[in-house]
C-alpha cells in the first residue's frame, strides 16, 4: 500500500474527507428544508393574514354600503312624507278656520234671511197677560208648547190671578197640569211663585230680570221670555232648539245656556235679541230638526257649515217639515192674526 506523505495512506487521507462531507451535506440538506419550511410557513402565514385581512377590508366597505342603503331606505319614506305634507298644504289652507269677523257677518246674515222666512215668528205659548205667560213658560219645561197650550185654558179658568193660584189645593193644581209632565215639581213652583208675587210684588209680575229670577221655578230663560214678549225688554231665550242651532251654525261651542246667551249677545245688537230668539226656535222646530234636519228644504244652506248632516234630497226633505211648513197645524190654539198656518186643536180633540 502506498502511503501518502506524512505516513498516512491515500485511502486514509481520503476517508475522513468523505465522512466530514457527508454529515455536512446531510445537515445542509436538513437545513435547507428547514429554511424552506420556515419560508413556506412564513408565506402561508402571510397568505393567511392576507386572506384574513382581505375579507376585513372587503367587509368594511360592504358594511358601509349596507348601512348607506339602509339609511337611504329609512330616509326615503321621510322624503315621501315631506312631499305628502307639501301636497296637503293647499288643502289645509283651503280649510282655514273662519275668522270671528266672518262668523259675525254670517250669523247676522242668517238672522236677516230667517226674518224673510219667518216674518210671523212669535212666542208659541197662548197668553193674555204677564202672569199667564210666566205660568205657561214654567210649564213648558221638558214638554211641547202645544201640550202647554192645550192645558192652560182650564188652569187659567180655575186660577186667573196669582192670589187665586197661591191659595190652590196642591192636589187639584197637580191634576190640572198633569198633561205637561213632572206635574208635582211644577205645581210646587207655581204655588211658590204665585205666593211670592202676592206677598212681594203686590200681585204683579215684575219687569226686571233681577226680580224675576228670585221667583221659584224661574230662571234666565223664563225671565227673558217674559221680559221680551210682555215688557219689551230685549232678551235671548236659550232653549233646547236655540242652543242646538247656534252650535250647529258654529256661533259657539258652549253648552251652558248662560254662556251661550253671553256669546250670542256679543254677536247681535240688543234690539235683535227677542226676535232672533223666535226665528231660531221657529227654524229649529220646523226645518233644522235634531235628528233629521231637512237640509234639502232649508233656505239658508249656503250659510250653514253643517249642511249635509240631514236629508239633502229636496223631495224627501219636504216630508220632514213640521207645523205650517209641512202643512200642519201650529202649536197655538190662538195664534196671532198673521200666522199662515192652522190653529192647534184643543186637548182631547182628534
Amino acid at each position: 500500500m502506498k502511503r501518502a506523505p506524512g505516513g498516512v495512506s491515500k485511502r486514509a487521507a481520503k476517508a475522513p474527507a468523505k465522512k466530514v462531507t457527508a454529515p455536512a451535506r446531510g445537515a445542509a440538506k436538513k437545513a435547507a428544508p428547514a429554511k424552506k419550511s420556515a419560508a413556506v410557513k412564513k408565506t402561508a402565514a402571510t397568505k393567511s393574514a392576507a386572506k384574513k385581512a382581505a375579507p376585513a377590508k372587503k367587509t368594511a366597505p360592504a358594511k358601509k354600503a349596507a348601512a348607506a342603503k339602509s339609511t337611504a331606505k329609512k330616509a326615503a319614506p321621510a322624503k315621501k312624507a315631506v312631499t305628502v305634507k307639501e301636497t296637503a298644504a293647499p288643502e289645509k289652507a283651503a280649510a282655514k278656520p273662519e275668522s270671528r269677523v266672518a262668523m259675525v257677518r254670517r250669523a247676522r246674515r242668517i238672522n236677516r234671511e230667517l226674518a224673510d222666512v219667518y216674518p210671523y215668528a212669535h212666542p208659541e205659548l197662548d197668553f193674555t197677560n204677564p202672569f199667564e205667560l210666566l205660568v205657561a213658560t214654567v210649564l213648558s219645561a221638558q214638554t211641547t208648547d202645544l201640550r202647554v197650550n192645550q192645558t192652560t185654558p182650564a188652569l187659567f179658568a180655575a186660577y186667573p190671578t196669582p192670589e187665586d193660584m197661591a191659595a190652590a189645593v196642591p192636589e187639584e193644581l197637580e191634576e190640572l197640569i198633569r198633561p205637561t209632565g213632572f206635574f208635582r215639581a211644577k205645581a210646587k213652583s207655581l204655588l211658590g211663585l204665585s205666593a211670592a208675587l202676592r206677598d212681594d210684588f203686590g200681585g204683579e209680575v215684575p219687569g226686571r230680570l233681577e226680580d224675576l229670577v228670585t221667583l221659584p221655578g224661574v230662571g234666565r230663560k223664563t225671565a227673558n221670555v217674559v221680559l221680551g214678549n210682555v215688557f219689551g225688554v230685549p232678551g235671548i231665550t236659550v232653549d233646547t232648539h236655540f242652543g242646538r242651532l247656534v252650535r250647529r251654525w258654529k256661533w259657539t261651542d258652549e253648552e251652558d245656556p248662560v254662556k251661550v246667551e253671553a256669546v250670542v249677545a256679543e254677536i247681535f245688537p240688543k234690539s235683535d235679541w227677542t226676535m232672533l230668539s223666535h226665528r231660531v226656535v221657529f227654524h229649529g222646530r220646523r226645518i233644522c230638526h235634531s235628528r233629521k234636519p231637512a237640509c234639502g228644504a232649508c233656505p239658508i244652506t249656503h250659510l250653514c257649515p253643517a249642511y249635509g248632516e240631514g236629508e239633502t234630497d229636496p223631495e224627501k226633505a219636504k216630508k220632514l217639515l213640521k207645523y205650517e211648513k209641512g202643512g200642519l197645524p201650529g202649536q197655538r190654539l190662538n195664534p196671532p192674526p198673521d200666522y199662515p198656518g192652522e190653529p192647534a186643536a184643543p186637548l182631547g180633540a182628534r
